[in-house]
């Protein structure tokens, strides 16, 4: 399924495209610049990319933002990044409700202090009957972590007899995930020229189509995000089906 875009173009655009925002400190380390400075020039980019989505007329899009293994990186780098969170919460959340874009997060909150939770809700809050794009934010997010407490949750439910473990199939699993109500990607782009996709949605990336740019994040334009769709768009999407003859 694809929707078309909303500006004058040669390419559709995806319904759903998940970025791993990767490469703000080898993007600082080249320019001899301390760690956070690659991160507040990688916060631009998550504005940049933001208006760009919506103007192609992607409906989600959802950016990796911070792992739950981030949480072992230092102390100083950890406060800068929690310092840039809250000023973009903060900062952006009246221009995304006046763009008619949603936020939502997925991921551990209780791993947060308590300010940046309560600026999470009010923007979650505030724009959430917003019919624009979607923009989920991953932040203390783990694909296996999130797998684990499905299955929790479901164990539980067999427990107290209100799921029966014989009608539980895929569908089952994925209304467990953090995703529940979101389609799964159509396509997933990774700049920095790593590639791999470092447990982020794992069961939701069974279909998509990769895009791995050499681009570090802060330098990530709308013309290397237009390029990516253009080559999802050049793919033939199969799902396991064979076509044409065996």
């Amino acid at each position: 399924m694809q929707s078309a875009m909303t500006d004058t173009d040669d390419v559709t655009a995806p319904v759903h495209v998940a970025i791993i925002m990767d490469g703000n400190g080898r993007w600082a380390k080249s320019r001899g610049l301390p760690r956070v400075m690659g991160h507040r020039r990688g916060a631009d980019a998550v504005r940049r990319t933001v208006e760009t989505a919506g103007a192609l007329g992607i409906s989600y899009l959802t950016l990796f933002g911070f792992s739950s293994e981030n949480w072992k990186r230092p102390k100083q780098e950890i406060g800068d990044l929690m310092g840039l969170l809250r000023l973009y919460l903060s900062s952006e959340m009246a221009e995304l409700h006046r763009k008619n874009v949603r936020l939502r997060m997925i991921g551990d909150r209780s791993q947060f202090e308590a300010d940046i939770i309560d600026l999470i809700e009010d923007v979650e809050r505030m724009t959430a009957e917003n019919s624009g794009l979607t923009l989920v934010l991953a932040l203390s997010y783990g694909g296996r972590q999130e797998i684990a407490a499905a299955m929790r949750s479901m164990a539980r439910e067999v427990a107290e007899k209100h799921l029966d473990p014989a009608d539980i199939d895929v569908d089952t699993v994925s209304g467990y995930l953090l995703t529940a109500d979101i389609p799964d990607p159509d396509l997933l782009i990774r700049t920095s020229g790593e590639q791999r996709i470092s447990n982020f949605l794992l069961w939701q990336l069974a279909y998509t189509e990769f895009v791995f740019l050499d681009t570090l994040w802060p330098d990530f334009s709308t013309e290397d995000f237009r390029r990516a769709i253009s080559e999802f768009n050049s793919r033939e999407r199969r799902y396991g089906a064979a076509v044409g003859p065996a």
